[in-house]
């Protein structure tokens, strides 16, 4: 399995484009490579830059881009509202897939080394890549900042990790790192005041405001027995924020660094915000998304602010990304679109869903082509996707039913699921075609020697199974989604019965037109053992979903009453 990481680099250089251009040049040179996000902020002169990769090409990337930042940015001159400390402010490395966060660090330290020792910035590590947990956290290797970098650097306790302890007048020093996933998010506020703004960060940021005696602002600082100030928590757990005012905007924000999104996630974050704002008289005007964020975190956002309209959450991810863009104004300051900012759009390979990206008209001539595939396989999953949309359609057509308010949250559940069944389905549409193209690409792999002969055999049974598996799934997404099917025939809006009849008869068409495939791609599997298996598993899936067909049918004509 290959091994993801992806790189945040923070450039500090967010008006120059041609600047910003030459350096994310030097990324898309290193193959393999895929630059997903480009940031730049006129007011916070900074450009957040994020690309994926597997871990050495991404070193390789990010240091020809620290490299070429260090030429091109000048720190003597460059001022902007955001903290910095370098051309390269800061560059973590975050784990994607099938690497540990321990074997990141490793690969962050080896950025680090490169850095320090060949291009002579220093280099100070931070999170998972820094074992002095005392000069762990970013916000306090970066105090001082560019300016007073060249008195701290000089302190026994501030030496770099890598790199000469001398403060470089134009490059700067930088900061690499390994860190969980993190969303850098901005909630908009209607006032021009960064003291404000300051104020409710420090209301909702985990570390929250020092405490004072008497006035909040200029009251003498209370300290422990130790003499170390003491603090008022904030409202939120894995939050960093701070106050600034963007000219670029004419606005006050509160700028925010939301670390564990499992703990406080975007909507949470900005809801919160609303809540502390209000309370001094300020309004939120919307949010910006910088960089990118996860699927998961939209929505579950979408979901959130549906659920406090009590309406049902069982609709569309694009429904729900809609929602959640809306709700937090993510497209107050700019266009939010999702394919360039949520990244598993950026990371999606568009063959994966090549069918049913198609217009209906053009999945039907498809299906007509001299092409055999898609075929039966794929157009069983794609009728048993229709019958789960119908039986969600139901469900949200009674959540929302007119003296029914009280149920909203069940049809809800239901609906959800019927979401899920048709997400399933959908997805083994293009896998059905992908299972059978690979059987033909088995079969066209070269046989002239002993070895090749069984190379070729051993591909085709594994393709084989594949090509099992594939119908298998859609016989029991399809048996599945009866359940949901049924219920809406039987306490679901009455005038839609008759949706509700035809999705039974399409899940059970999707289950009949899966088993023929199974069972034709089965009598090529030479185990034999496994294939015994498989089909009595699958004749029972079949006989279940033919009763279940007749009793909803039934049911169904007998609340139509004719």
């Amino acid at each position: 399995m290959t091994k993801l990481i992806e790189c945040v680099p923070n450039f500090s250089e967010g008006v120059n484009l041609d600047i910003i251009k030459q350096i994310t040049n030097e990324v898309e040179s290193v193959e393999a490579v895929r630059l997903l996000n480009v940031d730049p902020g006129k007011a916070t002169n900074r450009t957040v830059v994020t690309f994926v990769g597997e871990p050495a090409q991404v070193i390789q990337a990010a240091f020809l881009a620290i490299k070429k930042a260090g030429e091109l940015i000048d720190m003597s001159k460059q001022k902007g509202e955001h903290p910095r400390m370098g051309a390269t402010d800061v560059c973590p490395l975050i784990p994607i897939s099938n690497i540990s966060m321990e074997e990141t660090a490793e690969y962050a330290r080896q950025l680090a080394k490169r850095v320090g020792e060949e291009l002579q910035i220093p280099a100070y590590l931070y999170e998972n890549a820094q074992p002095d947990k005392r000069r762990s956290n970013l916000s306090v290797i970066r105090a001082g900042e560019y300016e007073g970098f060249f008195k701290k650097i000089k302190l026994p306790d501030w030496a770099p990790d890598f790199g000469p302890a001398e403060n470089d007048v134009k490059r700067g020093a930088t900061v690499i790192g390994a860190r969980d996933f993190l969303v850098a998010y901005n909630v908009n506020l209607n006032t021009t005041s960064t003291r404000r703004a300051n104020a409710i960060a420090f209301d909702v940021r985990e570390a929250g405001r020092t405490l004072r005696d008497g006035d909040p602002v200029t009251g003498k600082i209370v300290t422990d027995e130790n003499g170390k100030a003491k603090s008022i928590p904030g409202s939120l757990k894995a939050v960093k924020a701070i106050g600034w005012y963007i000219e670029e905007y004419g606005i006050a924000q509160i700028s925010m660094n939301l670390t564990n999104i499992e703990i406080t996630p975007v909507h949470k974050a900005f809801d919160e915000v609303c809540t502390k704002a209000n309370e001094r008289g300020i309004r939120v005007t919307g949010s910006e998304l910088v960089g990118l964020i996860p699927l998961k975190a939209m929505l579950d956002a979408g979901k959130y602010f549906l659920r406090k309209q009590q309406r049902s959450v069982g609709v569309s991810e694009k429904e729900l990304i809609k929602i959640a863009i809306k709700s937090m104004g993510l497209d107050e300051l700019g266009p939010f679109v999702p394919e360039k900012r949520i990244i598993e759009y950026l990371l999606k390979d568009k063959a994966d869903s090549k069918l049913i990206s198609m217009s209906l008209s053009d999945f039907a001539d498809e299906t007509a082509s001299e092409s055999p595939a898609p075929g039966g396989g794929s157009i069983s999953a794609y009728v048993g996707s229709l019958g789960a949309s119908l039986a969600g359609m139901v469900a949200n057509l009674s959540s929302h039913k007119k003296g029914w308010d009280s149920r909203w949250l069940e049809f809800s559940d239901w609906a959800e699921k019927a979401q899920q069944y048709k997400n399933e389905l959908l997805a083994l549409v293009d896998l059905d075609t992908t299972a059978f193209n690979k059987i033909m690409e088995s079969f066209s792999l070269p046989k002239s020697t002993e070895e090749e002969k069984a190379i070729r055999d051993q591909a085709i049974q594994d393709a084989t199974r594949y090509a099992i598996e594939i119908p298998f799934k859609v016989m029991e997404a399809a048996l599945s989604s009866m359940e949901v099917i049924k219920a809406m025939v039987e306490i679901g809006n009455p005038n839609s019965v008759t949706d509700a009849g035809v999705a039974a008869l399409c899940a059970r068409t999707a289950v009949l037109g899966a088993f023929m495939n199974v069972k034709i791609n089965a009598s090529g599997y030479k185990d034999k053992d496994y294939v015994l298996n498989i089909i009595y598993r699958g004749n029972e899936i079949e006989r279940k979903a033919i009763a279940l067909e007749a009793e909803i049918i039934e049911m169904v004509n007998g609340k139509i009453g004719v």
